[in-house]
Parts: C-alpha cells; sequence; structure tokens
C-alpha cells in the first residue's frame, strides 16, 4: 500500500523533511529514484532534452559507480542529484551505525546536499543525523509507476489528477518502473506544461 499524496500524518511524523516546494509559484519538481541505470536513466534524460526541462536524480551510489559516464551525463546536462543510500537501504529495517555509512559511501560519490530514504522509510534517529547534513526530501505527489499492477495509464492520471503548485514529483528510473514511467512521464509533461507549470531543480 502506498499512498498518492503525502498524508498529514507523514507530515506530522517528519515535520523537519521536506514535501513540497512554495504554493505560490506555478512551478513544479521531477524527481527520479534508483538511478543511473543504462535504459531508464537514458530515456529520461532524453525525455528531459526534448522538452527543455530540468529535473533532480536521487541515485543509488552502487549504480552510480557501475554507470559512472551515465552519473556524469546527469550533470553535464545540468540537472541535480541526491544521494538514496549506496544499497537502497530500508532504515526501518537498518541499524542506525549501518544505515548513516551507507549512506555516506553514496556521498562519497554523489557530493549533494540533498537525500531522500528509500521507501520514504527511515528511523527518526537517523533522519536528526542526517539533518544536519541534508536537506531530506520526500514528496508531494507519488507516481506509482513501481507498482506493477497499475496501468500505465492510472499512473498519468495520479500525476494529472494530484499535481499543484510546488508539488515534488516522483519518478523511478529503473527497469520495474520503465512501463508505467516511459508512457506517463512524457505524456505529463506535455499536459502540465499546457497548464503553464514550469519545471525546476531542488
Amino acid at each position: 500500500m502506498y499512498f498518492v499524496n503525502a498524508p498529514f500524518f507523514l507530515r506530522w511524523y517528519y515535520p523537519n523533511v521536506t514535501f513540497n516546494k512554495s504554493r505560490s509559484e506555478k512551478k513544479i519538481y521531477l524527481t527520479f529514484d534508483d538511478g543511473p541505470v543504462p535504459e531508464a536513466t537514458t530515456f529520461v534524460l532524453d525525455t528531459l532534452a526534448r522538452f527543455q526541462i530540468k529535473a533532480t536524480f536521487f541515485c543509488v551510489g552502487d549504480n552510480v559507480q557501475k554507470h559512472p559516464v551515465l552519473f556524469d551525463r546527469i550533470l553535464k546536462e545540468g540537472h541535480q542529484v541526491g544521494n538514496h543510500t549506496y544499497n537502497h537501504l530500508k532504515g526501518w529495517d537498518t541499524e542506525d551505525h549501518v544505515y548513516l555509512q551507507n549512506v555516506q559511501s553514496c556521498q562519497d560519490l554523489t557530493k549533494t546536499n540533498l537525500f531522500r530514504p528509500p521507501y520514504a522509510r527511515a528511523k527518526k534517529s537517523q533522519l536528526r543525523q542526517l539533518d544536519k547534513h541534508f536537506q531530506i526530501i520526500f514528496w508531494d505527489v507519488l507516481s506509482g509507476d513501481f507498482d506493477e499492477s497499475l496501468t500505465p495509464e492510472k499512473c498519468l492520471q495520479h500525476i494529472i489528477n494530484h499535481t499543484k503548485n510546488g508539488s515534488i514529483i516522483v519518478f523511478h528510473d529503473n527497469p520495474k518502473a520503465m512501463p508505467r514511467m516511459s508512457y506517463a512521464l512524457p505524456k505529463a509533461i506535455a499536459y502540465l506544461q499546457t497548464k503553464g507549470y514550469t519545471f525546476d531543480t531542488l
């Protein structure tokens, strides 16, 4: 089970986390988790270039190490990167010192001030430590592209129905998400542009 919009109790439980940006500007923030992975990340970068917009990629350190040329392309094309741990760890199931060291291993490669915990599952004790060094980013709209039971059309509707000023939208640049992400992403961008939204990095 997951929530397309971050529910109030999640915002209450994580008060120091960024869920959205300013509601006063007609601006939205596309984010991509789990890359860089050749097929998926290449598709995303090509799509963003076609629409001439920038986004933020929350990278897994192991994938950065496996695909350094692709990681460099993200940076060279003017996108922002964030830390998504080295091994896509679930904080709830990981001892604090192990989790924090894993984040540091990713940080050695990404050198960023942004962090997003995989699965949005991190202990408060972990986030208290990370908050000293990072802006911790969750989301405002979850596309659901990782959900293999979801149709590509429904994934697109999640974006269309829930995006508003300042929304932080989550897609995934991984193979599992490709069937839904590759359908929804270009259509969502085109639709949101017709509604007057601009896109920015975090």
